[in-house]
């Protein structure tokens, strides 16, 4: 069976941490390691995942100063833990597992996904599910990505807003494919974008070039659903979409025009599909 490793942002994560962390200790496929960056914890978050380090031997943390509240250095962290892997030359995978400091997986969640992904190699991106909802695109939390496919397409995700987006459109753009298992179950202990109101769902749509067609469809099916991220996010998401001025560089930036282009032919077909009669 395939191999993994969990990365795991945090911060002030005192009543959620440990959980989490315990959840995929104690998965039935286990990681080969889990990396935890605490992002400037002001809370008992230092002291808790210190202790687990204790308990856990494939544990590995990087404690970061606090600098405040910033949610575009999740991305950044990230990208530090897959330089910790490289600096600390820690086994090759298969897979890599982007985990959150909320969530808590079913015990057989990665031995379900990583079973599927080795039996259909044509997938690159795979998540579990939050809910009975019909959602196709795998979900932030608890989504596998195939190390082959991501390290020949980049050695670190991209620095901007839309970055997970950013790599599903990327796998689309090399043939893959990725889809949700909804027998793969997974929650979270804290409401769904409790800190951001949904800014970057939809500022992020513009960044990386949503048809509008496609975003209002978005916002219609979240809005009359109220999932996954309820109504008033769906506001949100319509507002930023709107409303949002991208940036010139950094962050807050446009993606390069080809992945722009890419991101609108293939939601075109998506709506053409739809409306095409019979």
């Amino acid at each position: 069976m395939g191999t993994y490793f969990t990365i795991v942002t945090c911060r002030n994560s005192e009543n959620d941490i440990e959980k989490a962390i315990m959840s995929l200790s104690n998965q039935t496929v286990k990681p080969a390691y889990i990396i935890v960056i605490d992002d400037g914890s002001k809370d008992n978050t230092e002291k808790i995942l210190k202790e687990l380090s204790k308990k856990i031997d494939n544990l590995f943390i990087i404690f970061n100063p606090d600098l405040g509240y910033d949610i575009s250095r999740v991305v950044k962290n990230w990208n530090k833990a897959l330089a910790l892997k490289a600096e600390k030359n820690l086994a090759d995978t298969d897979y890599h597992m982007i985990g959150t400091d909320d969530t808590i997986y079913n015990k057989d969640y990665a031995e379900k996904l990583i079973t599927f992904m080795d039996n259909n190699i044509d997938y690159a991106i795979v998540s579990g599910n939050i809910d009975d909802g019909s959602y196709k695109t795998p979900r932030g939390a608890g989504r596998f990505v195939r190390n082959y496919f991501f390290y020949k397409e980049y050695d670190r995700y991209p620095e901007k807003m839309g970055y997970e987006s950013a790599i599903l459109i990327a796998s689309k753009k090399n043939g893959y494919k990725e889809t949700i298992l909804k027998e793969a179950k997974f929650e979270h202990t804290r409401p769904l974008g409790q800190n951001h109101h949904f800014y970057e769902f939809g500022a992020s749509m513009r960044t990386l070039g949503y048809h509008p067609l496609f975003a209002f469809g978005r916002f219609f099916l979240y809005f009359g659903t109220s999932k996954p991220i309820g109504r008033l996010g769906a506001l949100y998401m319509l507002y930023h979409y709107i409303s949002y001025k991208p940036k010139l560089e950094g962050y807050d930036s446009m993606y390069p025009e080809d992945i722009r282009k890419f991101t609108r032919k293939t939601q075109i077909e998506k709506i053409k599909s739809l409306i095409k009669p019979g």
